[in-house]
């Protein structure tokens, strides 16, 4: 089977063999189909499978408190994953699955339409922007990337897990964050465009 959709949603996949072994779901994007900022992680945790959701885990803890420090709130975003099933292990999702996948994620680039795709950590940033990224030297640094056909912005960003396991990262999270918030005014309904 080559996948089969549902809108911006991944109803049934089988091209990745290992991982539809280890799942218990396809886990899709989460947030308003119009969203200004479409976040995008590596793949679904152990967290994320059972419940069916991406960020919920302990990283999903603080993506939403650092959005609300932001001025924003996890219903204002889009959140997804460059891969829609569980690696084993936690393992990063390979070079070939995220491949599987990428037209699923470019799809609801496309759909979305957002005015900016932040990449949570290493492995998005890379897939998106097709290079070798210094994640913790390019956090805020928004970028143009061709994703599906058309020119994107996309800001880097370290995962928020980074900030778990080192409080360092803690700084630079909530600056990329705060950069990808200017690209949103929930109070005027209008972009930022001009800012860019």
């Amino acid at each position: 089977m080559d996948g089969e959709t549902d809108g911006l949603d991944v109803v049934a996949c089988e091209r990745c063999e290992e991982l539809v072994a280890c799942r218990s779901r396809i886990v899709n994007g989460v947030g308003p189909a119009d969203a200004d900022l479409l976040f995008v992680g590596e793949a679904p945790g152990a967290h994320e499978d059972e419940r069916g959701e991406p960020f919920v885990g302990r990283s999903g803890d603080v993506l939403d408190r650092t959005l609300r420090e932001v001025g924003l709130d996890r219903g204002d975003v889009r959140i997804t994953n460059c891969v829609r099933c569980r690696p084993p292990e936690n393992r990063d999702p390979r070079a070939s699955e995220r491949e599987n996948c990428r037209g699923y994620l470019e799809t609801e680039v496309d759909g979305v339409d957002p005015e900016v795709v932040v990449t949570l950590g290493k492995v998005p940033a890379e897939h998106l922007l097709e290079r070798d990224v210094a994640v913790t030297n390019e956090a805020g640094d928004v970028l143009e990337a061709e994703i599906a056909g058309r020119p994107r912005r996309v800001l880097v960003s370290v995962h928020p897990a980074a900030t778990l396991y080192d409080p360092s990262q803690e700084a630079a999270f909530a600056s990329a964050l705060a950069r990808a918030a200017e690209f949103t005014d929930k109070s005027s309904g209008q972009s930022r465009l001009g800012e860019f």
